[in-house]
């Protein structure tokens, strides 16, 4: 770890942190990506801003702690986002501290842009359009332009849009059909759902949200669990700070969410990174095997399989092709009616050189070569021009 700190301070680290951001934004990938990354944590912000604000669910996240601090210290929607950007700020940096540079900078751009988009939905369709309702009352209004507190029949306060109405409350949640009638449920069920695809999205290209993720690679590191403890320990801790807003009820169903939101990734995440894994066994299996290669672009393997049955030698042919080129061979077979043999099961997981845009892969290296030697023939120039221009100048002396 000595070593490590040593490292961060040196100018031959952050000259090639420098060299390789600076090759990353001339590519096309990165703006996609970074769009990408947009919209996905917009999506996560939305279902923070929805669906937790108004209920207090309190789940594992920093999301949650935050929110957590936030009533406590009574504050609102541009109080929350100051937190949760103020927290991940400390957390990235416990993480370039302890970690090293495992979270590059989409873990620093997703994290850090999540407060200010809690803030923009904020601004563009606040939540209480769901649960609040505009009366027309001169004296409450008058009451609360002065900062004073007015609480209506049920024991709720008034507020004051940002547009000087008065706003009385008239359901508990976004999802509720009514004060005393809300079901804290369907909120954890929306808020599942729409963060859980949202984390499973960003880990598709190699992303995340930042928060807990950063906690429980520091309990990874130092206390030795396996990553998914490591997440259950730190959304376990978040969960419990709730006890200083919520009743044990609540608390418990942040915890059954916590779990619920782990889960319901995990098959989100196995789901968009399903691979179908094809044996084809037929007479005809060179066509099969030149459309596999030049009009799908990915590799196979070949085998020679001996049927126990009829004792005949044939060649096997295994692929493993996204779910679209699965559909696309299979219309081809049908199409050209071929007659083959065809198993195929889902892949999740694949190690090694399978490439899911592989022309488009080789189009970026391409262009990243390019652009280095063109990187190296400018630094020369420089350097010629700067030797010549001393050169000229103790010549003159």
């Amino acid at each position: 770890m000595e070593a490590h700190l040593q490292n961060i301070f040196t100018k031959d680290h952050w000259k090639a942190l420098g060299h390789d951001f600076w090759h990353a934004i001339h590519t096309t990938k990165f703006w996609r990506e970074l769009a990408w990354m947009t919209v996905g944590m917009l999506c996560g912000a939305a279902a923070v801003y929805y669906f937790l604000m108004p209920s207090h669910i309190i789940v594992g996240s920093i999301s949650g702690l935050s929110l957590v601090l936030n009533t406590v210290m009574g504050g609102n929607a541009d109080t929350l986002s100051l937190w949760i950007m103020g927290i991940n700020a400390f957390l990235l940096l416990l993480a370039f501290l302890l970690i090293g540079n495992e979270f590059g900078a989409k873990t620093v751009y997703t994290a850090l842009i999540l407060g200010p988009l809690v803030q923009v939905w904020d601004r563009v369709y606040p939540y209480t359009h769901f649960t609040h309702r505009v009366i027309y009352d001169q004296d409450i209004l008058i009451q609360l332009s002065q900062g004073k507190t007015v609480l209506d029949a049920h024991g709720n306060p008034y507020l004051l849009s940002r547009y000087g109405e008065v706003l009385e409350q008239v359901k508990e949640s976004v999802m509720s059909s009514g004060l005393g009638l809300g079901d804290v449920w369907f909120d954890l069920v929306c808020f599942v759902l729409l963060l859980s695809a949202c984390q499973a999205f960003l880990f598709r290209i190699n992303a995340s949200t930042g928060g807990l993720d950063i906690v429980a690679k520091i309990i990874n590191k130092y206390l030795h669990f396996d990553i998914g403890t490591s997440v259950a320990i730190g959304g376990a801790i978040i969960c419990c700070t709730a006890f200083m807003i919520n009743d044990f009820r609540m608390v418990v169903i942040g915890l059954i969410g916590t779990l619920i939101n782990g889960v319901v990734v995990d098959y989100f995440t196995v789901s968009l990174a399903n691979k179908k894994r094809v044996c084809i066994i037929s007479p005809e299996w060179e066509r099969i095997r030149k459309y596999i290669i030049e009009h799908e672009k990915r590799g196979c393997s070949l085998y020679e399989v001996v049927g126990g049955y009829t004792n005949a030698k044939q060649v096997e042919i295994q692929s493993l092709l996204t779910k679209e080129e699965y559909a696309n061979l299979m219309k081809y077979i049908r199409d050209n009616k071929i007659d083959a043999f065809i198993t195929a099961g889902n892949c999740s997981e694949i190690f090694g050189t399978w490439l899911i845009h592989k022309p488009r892969y080789e189009d970026f290296i391409d262009d990243l070569l390019q652009r280095r030697e063109l990187f190296e023939q400018r630094r020369q120039d420089y350097l010629e021009k700067r030797q010549q221009y001393w050169d000229n100048k103790k010549h003159k002396k």
